[in-house]
């Protein structure tokens, strides 16, 4: 580079570094300035030698996110000068986080270390399950320091704004990655301008053309909007004024990710998109009479325009867990059409736009901040042992995007939950302990399954009992990610339960058969019955699907040894893992359909391939019986839309899961306390579950049905012989 050059590049950064100071939104004090200052040489000395892929100087980079930091996100002087260093550490190996420490102390030292460590995770090239398990140790960053993912949120920003430099391929998977989860945790943390721009930035780079065309024809239609704003306007401005309101009206159009998102969604066109804009009122108020106010303009608006009653959104007297409060209403405006109205004050509208860090500039010494609470219940989520990464980022993302309900408690506390959710997601929110002992609900006074979905404005009731425990169809039920990782540990713990009581079984069955309970006879067990774990093993041992027959079988073929060897090496063992291996696998080992979860014969299409363990469903083909497809095929919409009444439920499970219904009908002499002795016998035996039961006494003749639910046909031989021992039964048969 020439001296002119270098000259031209340095008034350049000067310039922007100038601005930054300039557009923060914090007020900066001097002692603030020397700090920024302070990090901005040490960002300008680390990279010095750096440029970037359009072949400008790298620092242009650290002071772009930092001005996003001061002024987009409004953050304090801290989180801008950790901006401007967020890259110092990794890129320069000169610079260690205890130099950072000692230069900056250890508030800015935590959170440019959080962003080293999520931008090392960034960079790797890598399949979907490492990118979720990344994304869950980004994520856990949240327990330094909320800040980190603030700052990384702006990073990404300015990385999506500065692509068009890079690679094709490149880009779209940073876009891609960008709308899987940098978009949803913007709108999450409240930054909706932010999480508007990565949605379009998104969509730019994974569907150009479709953002292209969008953005070209809200430019045309610019203009058009513009006028329809003002006729808009001109009706209701007399009226605000002669209540003597201080207010100004804009007009927002909505983002290109929306319009395209309702295109895809209501299958129509551009122009079929009713409200491709907002209108915006935002008032200045006292926060005493916000809400006053805020009623007042809703009335003026409805008196000229008629409201649309099914679209109105109250977030000021129950403000969505983001902090974001406004009144929403869909009027039909002039010409027939209908317009959106957000009515904010000041304060509301800063939190809209600015999210966290507008919040702590009106926090009241006594409200409790919606994002602490956030972040309280994000901790549950990411400290639940959730094993399988993806899985935990797909829920993740659900509780991010989730619209929301707001339901009562008895004594009529406001709680809110995300759309979709039962009453399991409301015993849990309330405490764990409600949740593991719910043996009912009530909604509105009225008792309903626990898979009932609850609405908006529903006053929920949790009935407990200390004998209720979690089963494995509340997992059917839970939608919450904190209901779900509470009942799975809970499973899980029962599980190792039966599993320690298998092993003391297994012990004295093998002992029997002259075989000692060792390492190796677990291993060539495990090895024998295909399964993954030794804990696996004893489990099953535990509720009986393995029983004495099987394991003489096992015991026959281990004293051929020849034979036995022969079969390993076809069988190609795998080793199992120790005893004590401290994890039960799930072994999707079995199809079944409907609700009744009944084995049928089936075949696997062709079209998607599904292997065991893929979220699945059944068709009913003319010729060929049910065919079972991915949800996800390229066929499935077709099929689904055009062929509903011949799609069965499937779903693959654990066959040591599986659980049968049968009925049982016994006969016998009446006496007192019979019925009483029946149920204590049914309740008492381990995992049995009574689904109806009715008795009928005739001149002392006692008969009765019980329909039961068990794993497996020796626990209900177990069942039928301790009912057999009740005096006054004489017949105990299965239908």
């Amino acid at each position: 580079m020439t001296e002119e050059a270098i000259e031209i590049e340095n008034a350049t950064i000067t310039k922007a570094y100038k601005k930054l100071l300039k557009v923060s939104y914090q007020t900066l004090t001097k002692d603030d300035k020397k700090l920024i200052r302070q990090a901005f040489d040490i960002a300008v000395d680390a990279h010095k030698d750096q440029r970037r892929k359009s072949g400008e100087a790298y620092i242009f980079h650290p002071i772009a996110v930092a001005t996003i930091v001061a002024s987009e996100i409004g953050l304090d002087a801290t989180c801008i000068a950790a901006a401007l260093l967020h890259d110092v550490v990794e890129d320069n190996p000169n610079y260690t986080i205890s130099d950072i420490e000692r230069l900056f102390g250890e508030t800015i030292a935590r959170i440019v270390d959080g962003l080293t460590k999520i931008s090392s995770l960034d960079d790797k090239e890598t399949d979907i399950s490492m990118q979720a398990e990344n994304f869950r140790k980004m994520l856990l960053t949240l327990n330094d320091d909320v800040r980190v993912i603030i700052i990384k949120i702006a990073d990404r920003l300015h990385n999506m704004q500065t692509m068009d430099s890079m690679r094709s391929d490149k880009q779209e998977k940073i876009a891609s990655e960008t709308l899987y989860i940098y978009a949803p945790l913007a709108h999450r943390i409240g930054l909706y301008n932010i999480k508007s721009e990565l949605e379009d930035l998104g969509l730019k780079y994974t569907e150009p053309e479709v953002y292209r065309d969008i953005l070209n024809k809200i430019e045309d239609s610019k203009e058009e909007q513009g006028k329809y704003i003002k006729s808009f306007s001109k009706v209701i401005v007399d009226s605000l004024d002669n209540e003597g309101l201080n207010y100004e009206i804009k007009g927002r159009p909505k983002s290109i990710y929306s319009i395209k998102r309702k295109m895809t969604k209501q299958d129509v066109s551009f122009d079929e998109v009713y409200d491709k804009f907002a209108v915006r009122i935002i008032y200045k108020s006292d926060v005493a009479n916000e809400k006053f106010i805020a009623w007042k303009i809703y009335s003026i608006v409805t008196d000229h325009f008629t409201p649309n009653p099914t679209r109105l959104r109250d977030w000021i007297s129950s403000p969505k867990s983001t902090g974001y409060e406004a009144l929403h209403i869909t009027v039909m405006g002039p010409k027939g059409r209908w317009v959106e109205v957000q009515i904010r004050s000041e304060r509301m509208n800063e939190i809209a736009e600015k999210g966290y860090a507008a919040h702590y500039k009106y926090k009241q010494g006594s409200t409790e901040d919606a994002l602490d609470t956030w972040i309280d219940k994000l901790q549950e989520a990411l400290e639940s042992n959730e094993t399988n990464a993806v899985d935990f980022v797909e829920q993740f993302k659900l509780n991010l995007y989730s619209k929301e309900i707001y339901v009562f408690s008895p004594k009529g506390d406001l709680k809110s939950l995300p759309k979709g959710a039962s009453p399991l997601d409301f015993a849990f929110s309330i405490h764990t302990q409600v949740g593991m002992k719910t043996r009912g609900a009530k909604v509105n006074g009225k008792l309903v399954p626990l898979s009932h979905e609850l609405q908006s404005g529903d006053q929920v009731e949790i009935l407990t009992s200390e004998n209720a425990k979690p089963n494995p169809n509340w997992l059917d039920y839970a939608t919450t990610a904190r209901a779900r990782s509470k009942i799975k540990s809970s499973l899980k713990d029962e599980k190792k339960g039966i599993a320690e009581e298998g092993k003391e079984i297994l012990r004295r069955k093998l002992k029997q058969l002259k075989i000692t309970l060792d390492e190796k006879s677990v291993n060539d067990m495990v090895t024998y019955f295909k399964l993954k774990t030794s804990l696996d093993l004893f489990y099953r041992v535990g509720i009986g699907t393995i029983d004495n027959k099987m394991l003489k079988d096992f015991a026959a073929s281990r004293s051929n040894m020849f034979m036995s060897y022969i079969k390993n090496k076809i069988r190609k063992p795998t080793v199992a893992l120790d005893i004590d291996k401290d994890e039960i696998t799930a072994k999707y080992d079995l199809l079944v359909f409907g609700k009744e979860e009944e084995k049928l014969e089936y075949k696997l299409s062709s079209c998607c391939n599904p292997i065991p363990g893929d979220q699945v469903f059944g068709f009913l083909t003319i010729n060929e019986g049910i065919k079972v497809h991915k949800k996800n095929c390229p066929n499935a919409l077709s099929l689904q839309s055009n062929y509903a009444y011949r799609i069965l439920q499937a779903k693959w499970i654990d066959s040591s899961q599986q659980e049968f219904s049968t009925l049982i009908t016994l006969s016998g002499i009446d006496n007192l306390g019979l019925v009483n002795n029946i149920t204590e016998v049914i309740s008492s035996n381990m995992h049995v579950n009574m689904k109806s039961i009715s008795f009928q006494s005739d001149d002392g003749v006692f008969s009765g049905k019980i329909n039961v639910v068990v794993k497996n046909i020796s626990m209900l031989k177990k069942l039928m012989n301790n009912l057999k021992k009740i005096n006054g039964i004489d017949k105990v048969t299965r239908v």
